[in-house]
């Protein structure tokens, strides 16, 4: 290395020395280019990542004190899109369950639930789009189908759920053939929107964040759950009807029932390994959390008071919403802290390694070569 390059590269701070570009990278010795390169890293990532270098090692190895993983860079924008989405999905799938009983009465309980499935599936494609920048990268989604991609298959499944949703809007109480056609995109909506309401648990678990990696078996369902719970609040508070508030009972309870059951096993599973269920027990996640399961907890028992009233279904219904989006916001910060811990990726990795000799020393002890 020529004197010239050791002079650049040093020990110091580039942002000390006035050489950083904001992204900490040290200018003197690199620039970086292209679409993804208007990044910026916050001053607390940057502090965060040197308290990290300059802490003494604990017990479990670690590399030089570093996280392995970055923390995503998705804006609030996402969760958002969690809740909507989801919660769009599901009341769609209930709307083509009621078209089925072709029952006049329910006809515009139907009604209701697909245009709670168009408003949510459009703001969601909103808020996707927003984080991804500009519109174009969600159609280069698109260009492309890969059905063991759980991020295409969302795009596409995005991308017919919200047309779909609008033509059944539009069409399904006409007669001839537009009526017949707004029955057909009904059930065609119904079909996208239970793929909706639980496509983003498949993404979420199928990335290398320790945390839901553990629990991976358990997201899905969890994320399908939520998206019943909160399309059931939503109908609790946006229509009244004797018939139709029974029907929006029932499938609101199942989906509170079910939306604790799996949060538990999610976070029995992530109790495996001690630093990968860290963010459940410590920090502001954890407070997160445990907001979303006290408030889940508390729509449900006040849905199931006996008795009739218009006023505790909307208390239920408000606490149904408030749970799954503090549920929601939960997810995403997890996922952050359980990426930014640099002992978690070790200690979630490192559990398979025994597995992984024995079969190399089988595998060894019958080669020809000894």
């Amino acid at each position: 290395m020529s004197d010239r390059a050791s002079d650049m590269v040093s020990h110091e701070d580039p942002g000390d020395a006035g050489y950083s570009d904001g992204r900490d990278i040290d200018t003197r010795i690199a620039e970086l280019s292209g679409e993804a390169s208007d990044q910026l890293i916050k001053t607390d990532q940057i502090s965060k990542s040197k308290a990290l270098v300059n802490r003494s090692a604990a017990d479990e190895p670690t590399y030089y004190q570093q996280p392995l993983l970055k923390r995503s860079v998705w804006s609030i924008d996402i969760p958002l899109y969690y809740f909507c989405g989801g919660a769009a999905g599901a009341a769609l799938a209930l709307g083509a369950a009621l078209q089925v009983r072709r029952d006049p009465e329910l006809r515009d309980f139907s009604r209701h639930c697909h245009w709670i499935g168009i408003a949510g599936s459009s703001v969601g494609a909103v808020l996707l789009i927003h984080d991804l920048g500009k519109p174009s990268r969600f159609l280069n989604m698109m260009r492309v189908f890969r059905p063991t991609s759980p991020m295409n298959m969302g795009a596409w499944i995005l991308g017919g759920g919200a047309p779909t949703a609008i033509a059944t809007g539009l069409f399904i109480n006409r007669g001839g053939f537009l009526g017949a056609l707004g029955e057909l995109t009904g059930f065609a909506s119904g079909g996208f929107g239970s793929a909706l309401a639980g496509y983003t648990g498949v993404v979420v678990s199928n990335s290398a964040i320790p945390v839901w990696q553990e629990a991976r078996h358990w997201m899905p369902v969890l994320f399908m759950a939520s998206s019943v719970a909160s399309a059931g609040s939503l109908l609790d508070l946006l229509y009244e009807h004797r018939r139709a508030s029974r029907i929006s009972f029932a499938f609101g309870t199942i989906g509170r029932v079910a939306e604790l059951v799996a949060a538990n096993q999610v976070e029995n599973s992530a109790r495996n390994l001690p630093k990968v269920a860290a963010p459940f027990k410590n920090g502001p996640t954890s407070i997160l959390w445990k907001a979303s399961m006290v408030l889940g907890t508390a729509s449900l028992i006040v849905s199931a008071v006996p008795g009739k009233s218009a006023k505790r279904r909307k208390v239920a219904g408000v606490l149904g919403v408030l749970g799954s989006l503090a549920l929601r916001f939960a997810v995403h910060y997890i996922s952050n802290a359980s990426a930014e811990d640099a002992r978690a990726s070790f200690q979630h990795q490192r559990q398979r390694l025994p597995a992984s000799a024995a079969v190399t020393r089988r595998s060894s002890a019958g080669s020809p070569a000894e």
